[in-house]
C-alpha cells in the first residue's frame, strides 16, 4: 500500500478532520513534530472517488487550463475551447498509438456525451440520460445510475433520445433527464443525492444537453421548440441543496401579467399578436458558457415556436431574445445584455451552438471576446464584456442574408421569409451551417476547427395547418407545393447531405483549409499545442488530422458512425485518449453511411495500446417489405399524411435502410402485423418506440400500413423517383380535399 507523509505543523486543521479527533487548547504546549503516515486510499476505491471529486471545487473548474491533466468540464475548461497542452501523443509517435481497452454499453440510439475525468476516474451519460463511472485505469465500470426516463418521453421530442454530459462538482455528478429532472449523484457510490423537476408536467418540454456548474449554482436549460406551447428558460440551482436559485426567461410572457424579470418588458415589445398563446421557443437546449473573471453567464438561445415569425408574431418584430446570445449574472440570472444573431428567425437559426471565449488582439488592442458559428452560417466575433459586435462573415453558402450589416445586423435578402405559400430551398438548412458538435479554438494556431453542415433545406408558410397539429415547424409535408429553386451555382442542391470539416480564421473571417465529409453529422473537435486534430466521423473513422492543413496523420477504424467528442487526459503519467462511440440521435435516427451500426462503446487509446478491437460484423441489409397492397388512391394519401404528421420525423427517408431507427419499409411482415398495437398500444414503448395512442386510432394506422406497402412495392419495382413523387403527391392532394378528410 503506497503511503504519503504528512506533518502535524503543516496540517494543523487538516489532520483533525482526518482522524477525526477535536481542536487543541491552545494553551496547552505542542509535542515536538512528528512524521504521520497516512495509507492513501486505492485508485479507483470509493475512497479514492471520493477524495478526488471532492476537490473539484470552484478553485479547481477556474484553474482547469493549470491542471492539463483532467477533464474537468464540458468544454475542457470554462472558456470550452476544447483545447490541450499535453503533448506525450505527438505526431512523432503516433505509430505507437494504440487501443487500450474498449467498454460495451449494449445501448443503441446515439451517444452524444463528452466524458469528463478526474485522476483517472471518468464519468459520462449515455442515451435515456444513464450516467456511468468508470476506471480508466482499468477500463471497467464502477457504478451505473439510471434515472428511469418513461419510455413515453420519446414522443415528445424531435432528436432521440440522447444526453451530451454531465457536470462535476464537489463530490457529486449532475445531469439533466430527458424528461426534465436535474439529477444530483454522488460521483463515489452513484447514489442519488437529490433530483428537481425543473420543467412543467405534461408538455413537450426534455433535456438533452450538459449542465454547467457556476459558482455554486448548477445550471440546465432545456429543449423542445420544435414542438408547441414552449417557452424556453435556464435555470439556477444550489449544487448542494438543489434549490432553486434564479430563472431567466428567454421569451416574454403573457403581458397582462407580471414579467418575471425587468428586461421582458422591453422584450416584449418586440413581439406581436398572442404570441404567448403558441409559447414563443427560445429553449436553451445546448450551450451554456461561464466566465468566472466577469461573473457572466452566457446562454445560447434557440428558435421561435412555431419556426414562422408569421404565425407566432404576425406584425413582424424581432422577437426578443430569440437566436441571440444572453448575458446575465451568475449569482442572480439579471440581464447585462445581449446580441441577436437572427432577428425574428423563422428558419430555426438557434443561437444555441457552442460558444467559446478566447483573448484575441484586434486592431492592436487585447479584447475579451466570445466566438460562436450559429445555425445561420455566419461567424460572430462578439466582446463578451459588453456584447458589442465586432465581425461575422458567413462560413459556408448562405442565401438568406446577403451579410451583416457594420451594427451586426443581417442584410436579409427579399422573399428569404417564405411567405408566399410556396416552397422556397434556403441556405443553411434548418440544421445550419453547423450544429451542436462542438468546435475547438487552438491558441497555438489561433483557428477555430468546425465540424460543418452542406445542406440546404425547404421551407413553408402552411396556412393548412391542422389545429391538433403538434410540431411547430417549417419543413414542407406536403408534395404538391409550387417550388422556389435557388439558382445559383454555390447553392446545395436540394437533398444533399454532404459535411465539411473545415479550419477558420477568426481574426480574418475566413476559411483557412476545409476537408469534404460524406456525411452532414460528425463528431465534436479536440485541438492540440502540439499540432493534433481530433474527430470521430460519420462513415465509422476516427481521425487525428494535422491542424495546420487537415492531413490525416492516424486513423483508427471504431466500425460505426460517431457523433461524440473526444478528450485527452492523463492517468499515472501516461496520456490518454477517450471517445464515445455509436451512431443515433437527430439525423443518425433514421440514416447512416456504414454498412451496419454496432452497440454502444467506450473507446480509449493510449501509446502502446494493444487491446484487440472489436469484432467487424458482416454488413446488414434489410430486405423490402413483399407484401402488397390493393387500397385505393385515397388510402394512400391519407396514409402518407399519418406517416409525415407522426412517424416522418424519426423514419424518414424511406427505402434507405434506416439508420438508429428501423426503416418502415424495410422491418419484417411479423412486426408489420402488430403494426397497430406497436403504434396505438405501445408494444415497443421499452425500446423508446412511442404510444400514439392519443393522436391517432385504428383507421389511420390501416391508412399507414397502405403507404407503406405502396411505398415498399415502388422501391422494390424500381419506379423512378420522379414518377414516384408524382403518383404520391396526387395522393396527397386527394387526400387534402375536403371529401378525403
Amino acid at each position: 500500500m503506497r503511503t504519503f507523509i504528512l506533518t502535524i505543523t503543516q496540517l494543523v486543521v487538516s489532520v483533525p478532520l482526518l482522524f477525526g479527533l477535536g481542536c487543541s487548547d491552545p494553551g496547552t504546549p505542542q509535542q515536538a513534530s512528528q512524521p504521520v503516515q497516512v495509507e492513501q486510499p486505492g485508485k479507483g476505491s470509493v475512497e479514492h472517488i471520493r477524495q478526488v471529486t471532492l476537490a473539484v471545487d470552484d478553485e479547481a473548474l477556474r484553474n482547469a487550463d493549470a491542471n492539463q491533466g483532467d477533464w474537468l468540464t464540458y468544454g475542457r475548461n470554462y472558456k470550452e475551447d476544447r483545447y490541450s497542452e499535453l503533448d506525450q501523443i505527438g505526431k512523432h509517435n503516433l505509430n505507437q498509438l494504440g487501443l487500450a481497452w474498449t467498454i460495451e454499453l449494449g445501448s443503441r440510439r446515439g451517444l452524444q456525451a463528452t466524458p469528463l475525468v478526474v485522476d483517472g476516474i471518468m464519468f459520462f451519460s449515455g442515451t435515456w440520460s444513464v450516467v456511468y463511472a468508470v476506471d480508466a485505469r482499468k477500463g471497467e465500470i464502477i457504478w451505473k445510475y439510471d434515472p428511469q426516463v418513461p419510455r413515453e418521453t420519446a414522443a415528445k421530442l424531435c432528436c432521440g433520445v440522447v444526453n451530451r454530459g454531465v457536470a462535476l462538482y464537489k463530490g457529486s455528478v449532475f445531469v439533466g433527464t430527458l424528461d426534465g429532472r436535474l439529477v444530483s449523484i454522488d460521483a463515489a457510490t452513484g447514489s442519488l443525492n437529490w433530483e428537481v423537476k425543473t420543467v412543467p408536467d405534461n408538455t413537450f418540454y426534455t433535456i438533452t444537453g450538459a449542465p454547467r456548474v457556476a459558482n455554486g449554482k448548477v445550471l440546465i436549460g432545456n429543449g423542445g421548440a420544435e414542438l408547441k406551447n414552449i417557452r424556453g428558460y435556464v435555470t439556477a440551482y444550489d449544487a448542494e441543496t438543489g434549490e432553486q436559485t434564479w430563472r431567466f426567461y428567454t421569451v416574454p410572457g403573457n403581458p397582462a401579467e407580471p414579467f418575471e424579470h425587468p428586461d421582458l418588458e422591453q422584450a416584449a415589445k418586440t413581439w406581436t399578436g398572442e404570441w404567448w398563446t403558441k409559447g414563443g421557443g427560445g429553449t436553451a437546449w445546448d450551450s451554456i458558457v461561464y466566465d468566472p473573471e466577469l461573473n457572466l453567464v452566457y446562454i445560447g438561445v434557440g428558435n421561435g415556436s412555431p419556426w414562422n415569425r408569421l404565425e407566432r408574431s404576425p406584425e413582424g418584430g424581432d422577437n426578443l431574445y430569440l437566436s441571440s446570445i444572453v448575458a446575465v449574472k451568475a449569482d442572480t440570472g439579471e440581464y447585462v445584455w445581449h446580441y441577436q444573431t437572427t432577428p425574428g428567425d423563422t428558419w430555426d437559426y438557434t443561437a444555441t451552438q457552442p460558444m467559446i471565449l478566447a483573448d484575441l488582439e484586434i486592431e492592436g488592442k487585447p479584447r475579451n471576446v466570445l466566438m460562436q458559428a450559429p445555425k445561420n452560417g455566419f461567424f460572430y466575433v462578439l466582446d463578451r464584456v459588453t456584447g458589442e459586435f465586432i465581425s461575422a462573415e458567413a462560413y459556408t453558402y448562405v442565401n438568406w442574408a446577403k451579410g451583416i450589416d457594420s451594427n451586426g445586423r443581417p442584410i436579409e435578402v427579399a422573399g428569404a421569409r417564405y411567405e408566399d405559400g410556396r416552397m422556397h430551398w434556403i441556405s443553411p438548412s434548418s440544421h445550419g451551417g453547423h450544429n451542436w458538435f462542438p468546435m475547438s479554438y487552438n491558441r497555438k494556431t489561433g483557428m477555430a476547427y468546425l465540424p460543418g453542415v452542406e445542406k440546404s433545406g425547404a421551407y413553408v408558410h402552411d396556412i393548412n395547418k391542422a389545429p391538433g397539429d403538434r410540431y411547430a415547424g417549417s419543413s414542407p409535408r406536403k408534395l404538391y407545393y409550387d417550388v422556389v429553386y435557388d439558382q445559383h451555382p454555390d447553392a446545395h442542391k436540394p437533398g444533399a447531405v454532404d459535411g465539411r470539416l473545415f479550419a477558420y480564421d477568426p481574426l480574418k473571417q475566413q476559411v483557412v483549409w476545409e476537408v469534404p465529409q460524406k456525411f452532414f453529422y460528425n463528431g465534436g473537435l479536440l485541438s492540440t499545442a502540439n499540432g493534433l486534430l481530433f474527430q470521430g466521423d460519420a462513415e465509422g473513422k476516427f481521425s487525428i488530422r494535422d491542424v495546420d492543413d487537415g492531413r490525416v496523420l492516424w486513423q483508427y477504424d471504431v466500425l460505426t458512425g460517431v457523433i461524440g467528442s473526444p478528450i485527452t487526459y492523463m492517468v499515472d503519467g501516461e496520456q490518454y485518449v477517450s471517445l464515445l462511440v455509436e451512431w443515433g440521435g437527430g439525423q443518425g435516427q433514421y440514416r447512416k453511411v456504414v454498412d451496419r451500426l454496432y452497440t454502444g462503446k467506450l473507446y480509449t487509446f493510449k501509446l502502446g495500446g494493444n487491446a484487440p478491437a472489436p469484432e467487424r460484423l458482416p454488413p446488414i441489409e434489410k430486405p423490402l417489405l413483399t407484401l402488397t397492397t390493393d387500397a385505393s388512391p385515397l388510402e394512400i394519401g391519407r396514409g402518407y399524411n399519418v406517416y409525415m404528421y407522426n412517424c416522418a420525423g424519426c423514419h424518414n427517408p424511406l427505402g434507405g435502410g434506416g439508420g438508429a431507427i428501423p426503416d418502415l419499409v424495410r422491418i419484417n411482415e411479423g412486426m408489420f402485423a402488430i403494426l397497430d398495437k406497436i403504434v396505438l398500444e405501445g408494444a415497443l414503448a421499452s425500446v423508446g418506440m412511442p404510444n400514439f395512442g392519443d393522436w391517432l386510432n385504428g383507421a389511420q394506422v390501416e391508412d399507414l400500413k397502405s403507404f407503406l406497402l405502396y411505398a415498399a412495392e415502388a422501391f422494390r419495382t424500381g419506379m423512378p423517383a420522379g414518377e414516384y413523387r408524382a403518383q404520391l403527391s396526387k395522393m396527397q392532394e386527394l387526400a387534402d380535399t375536403p371529401q378525403g378528410k
